[in-house]
């Protein structure tokens, strides 16, 4: 695909309006979960896995595979619905989010398939992709490793311990995104714990830093496909994203960062994404 080709952008559109859709379902069967922060990603999730990603279904213990490691693992079901729906698991299991007997945890869980690294303590991704990245390049083996963190998850001191790492181990095999959507659970990010400036401090970390809009689709390829061609440093993909991305009354808003939807907020936010539900779906 080139990145003028209208017909796959407006499928990997559609793509990420199917991610919010069944992140609310997943959420509102389930009565909790974390909304927000699977939105704001769905974009990046979606070129990712359909464009970028060498990975498949049928080739989970290929060691020449990429490994994507979703560090902010509270934000599984934005991962779930990406995943369920290019066969990795049954759909069917969307509505048991979080249920007893269910496959599907409120955090990514490698009992998942296609899910690489149990998460939810935050700041761990990068560390553990910091080890897959140099076992492929000590085994001799293919493959990129894809971390993708929140913002808030940099007040986490040991992701600047890793980040030391993945600089000094010169670990070009490796690329790092941030969700830089800039609400965490307790409210804005800089009201928490200031972290900016982050990009000047991934370069001060040696890492290449590129900032992109994380909902523009064809800036998202463009710029997954120059961090390939990076050499000698690992790669650190800002981006640019909205909490809630794609209902009016959910972005920007930390209220929707952990909790799943009330009946007339679902119905408000279903039109909003143009899919047919009712309180009895």
């Amino acid at each position: 695909m080139t990145v003028a080709d209208p017909g796959s952008l407006e499928r990997l559109a559609e793509k990420a309006r199917q991610v919010r859709v069944e992140t609310l379902k997943m959420t509102y069967a389930a009565g909790s979960g974390h909304p927000g922060g699977s939105f704001s990603m769905a974009e990046a999730l979606v070129t990712l896995y359909h464009k970028v990603l060498d990975v498949a279904p049928d080739r989970l213990d290929d060691p020449d595979r990429d490994v994507f490691i979703l560090s902010k693992g509270h934000c599984a079901p934005g991962l779930y619905a990406v995943l369920g729906d290019l066969g990795y698991f049954p759909r069917d299991e969307f509505p048991r989010l979080r249920r007893l007997g269910g496959l599907l945890q409120g955090h990514a869980d490698r009992k998942v398939p296609g899910i690489e690294m149990s998460t939810g303590s935050l700041g761990m991704g990068l560390g553990y992709g910091n080890g897959v990245a140099l076992t492929k390049r000590l085994d001799g083996r293919r493959g990129r490793v894809w971390v993708l963190m929140g913002d808030g998850e940099l007040q986490e001191g040991n992701v600047w311990e890793s980040a030391m790492t993945s600089a000094h181990r010169r670990l070009d095999n490796l690329v790092l995104l941030i969700d830089h959507n800039r609400i965490q659970i307790d409210g804005f990010v800089e009201d928490v714990k200031g972290i900016e400036p982050v990009a000047d401090k991934m370069r001060a970390f040696g890492f290449h830093v590129v900032a992109v809009d994380g909902h523009d689709i064809p800036a998202l390829l463009s710029t997954f496909e120059a961090a390939k061609r990076v050499e000698g440093k690992p790669v650190c993909i800002l981006l640019a994203t909205v909490k809630g991305k794609g209902v009016s009354f959910m972005e920007d808003n930390a209220g929707f960062h952990g909790r799943s939807l009330k009946p007339d907020e679902m119905a408000q936010a279903m039109a909003e994404l143009g899919a047919d539900w009712s309180v009895t779906a």
